[in-house]
This record gives C-alpha cells, sequence and structure tokens, in this order.
C-alpha cells in the first residue's frame, strides 16, 4: 500500500459520509451524517448497493455503525440524542460481491 487513491464514492443518497464499518466478510457499511441514513457500498467503493436504514427515528444524525452476524444486528450510534440504537437485519440479506 502506498496511499495511492483507490476510489470515490459519488451519491446525491449519501449526504455527509461519516462512520465506515467493513464487515468480516468485507461488506462496506456507511453512516450518511446528513441524510439520516446507513448504506451498503460494493467493495471497491464505486456504487451504493442497499440502504439498510433511512430516515432515522426523530431525524438522528447516524454517526457510527457496527455490524454484529452472530445475533444479525446492526449497532447505529446517533449524533442528536446521544443514542444507540439496534436493528435487526438479515446478514445474509446484505449483498455481498
Amino acid at each position: 500500500m502506498d496511499g495511492t487513491l483507490i476510489s470515490t464514492l459519488i451519491s446525491n443518497q449519501l449526504q455527509g459520509p461519516w462512520g465506515v464499518h467493513v464487515t468480516p466478510a468485507g461488506q462496506v457499511l456507511v453512516c450518511g451524517f446528513q441524510c439520516h441514513s446507513v448504506i451498503q457500498v460494493d467493495r471497491e467503493g464505486r456504487n451504493k448497493m442497499a440502504t439498510l436504514l433511512s430516515q432515522i427515528k426523530g431525524r438522528s444524525r447516524s454517526a457510527a455503525v457496527c455490524a454484529n452476524k452472530n445475533i444479525d444486528q446492526i449497532m447505529v450510534g446517533l449524533e442528536n440524542n446521544n443514542n444507540i440504537i439496534f436493528v435487526g437485519v438479515t446478514m445474509s440479506g446484505l449483498r455481498v460481491l
């Protein structure tokens, strides 16, 4: 690794990318801080694959995300209200390339 830029994701559906998490399977999850969402992007970071969470309750901003495949949940840290929410997802439902 020499610090060379590999790719840039440009999407009007991702406003204010903040927290990023890579699952053990290589799935990339990104918090959209200003758009109140969590999306999945491809491994290369070029394309949005899915919206996992949108319009978070109370319009709180998503700041951090982590996935737990053992209990099929993503945990999302929220900025406005100092809460962490736990959202059930089917990890096999996360798209793997």
